[in-house]
């Protein structure tokens, strides 16, 4: 799949790490973390990446934003490859690409107030005095719902979703168009999840900023994104529009993920898709696919061929021969 209308794209990229041993730390092998993927994100849209820990999910927000250099494959961002740039290649680019990351208050300095915090991104942009650096400041507290006063309290003195908000108002900081959200409210209680997603889409609309929304949890990544790629061991399974994806799954492993979603009413929860077997080890992963081991179509040929994506109608791919009938 493909369009002219990306921000960014990522193409194969491939990054594994090396697994050492012994007195001379030699190489034994390579942990496949993010094993050949291709995605791409449209402007001004939501790309909801979903798959267990472990999977590889975060490992490609932090490629995409060059915090880790990428084995192979290419990623394009505003129609240059940025692959191959070096560190002070990136820096002009590093405004324009921020991150959110999962634990709220790990990420901020606690010796910093949560107006220094946010003050660091604005050193950065031609904004001249400490007047008008503050008066930028309490505007982007009053933008995530934080009161100006709060730009003098330490993080300890803030709630978790309080902290996430500080976390959003810091990298919107730098006026970035594109913002990786790595599992942004996983560490929040669930009333506070809707607001942090509500915040989220309202600065989206209000901004024109494109997402990439990590998660583990179909169901919150189901309400804000526009497209979901669904992951698998390093593997991308399906790729799809999300009313796609909630209308028509076809990979076993995408039904198993909507089955876990909880279902209010007790009387309409239906027959759930349960996996058996375990997660095959990113070391020494099998061969064909990779999924094989807790699929419940699984056949002889799964086992031996590289599974490719079959392509369902324009926006919608599968890795997996069977449920197309390849």
């Amino acid at each position: 799949m493909t369009t002219n209308n990306a921000i960014l794209k990522a193409e194969g990229i491939k990054k594994y790490f090396p697994v050492r041993r012994g007195l001379f730390q030699n190489v034994i092998g390579w942990i496949k973390a993010v094993d050949g993927v291709d995605l791409y994100i449209d402007k001004q849209k939501t790309l909801g990446l979903v798959g267990e820990s472990g999977c590889g999910k975060s490992t490609i927000g932090r490629l995409i934003l060059k915090l880790l250099e990428p084995d192979e494959g290419k990623i394009i961002y505003q129609d240059k490859d940025i692959s191959s740039l070096s560190p002070d290649e990136m820096k002009p680019l590093r405004k324009e690409m921020q991150i959110i990351f999962q634990d709220p208050f790990g990420s901020l300095n606690p010796r910093m107030t949560a107006g220094q915090s946010i003050e660091e991104g604005l050193r950065t942009l031609p904004i001249k005095g400490h007047h008008e650096r503050k008066r930028r400041i309490i505007e982007l507290l009053n933008m995530v719902g934080i009161a100006s006063s709060g730009a003098d309290r330490y993080p300890h003195e803030f709630s978790g979703g309080q902290r996430q908000r500080i976390g959003i108002a810091r990298a919107l900081s730098v006026n970035p168009s594109l913002i990786i959200c790595d599992e942004p409210v996983s560490a929040l209680d669930v009333s506070i999840q809707s607001q942090i997603i509500n915040l989220l889409k309202e600065l989206q609309n209000t901004l024109g900023l494109s997402y990439l929304f990590i998660s583990h949890d179909l169901n919150v990544v189901g309400y804000i994104s526009d497209m979901v790629a669904v992951m698998y061991l390093g593997h991308i399974m399906e790729y799809a529009p999300i009313e796609e994806i909630y209308n028509n799954p076809l990979h076993p492993y995408t039904l198993a993920l909507l089955s876990a979603i909880p279902e209010p009413d007790p009387d309409d929860r239906g027959e759930r898709k349960t996996l058996t077997g375990d997660v095959p080890s990113p070391f020494n992963p099998p061969p064909g696919c990779k999924f094989q081991g807790r699929c419940p179509l699984v056949e002889d040929r799964c086992k031996k061929e590289e599974i490719a994506f079959y392509t369902v109608n324009e926006n919608h791919t599968v890795r997996c021969w069977k449920v197309v009938g390849g």
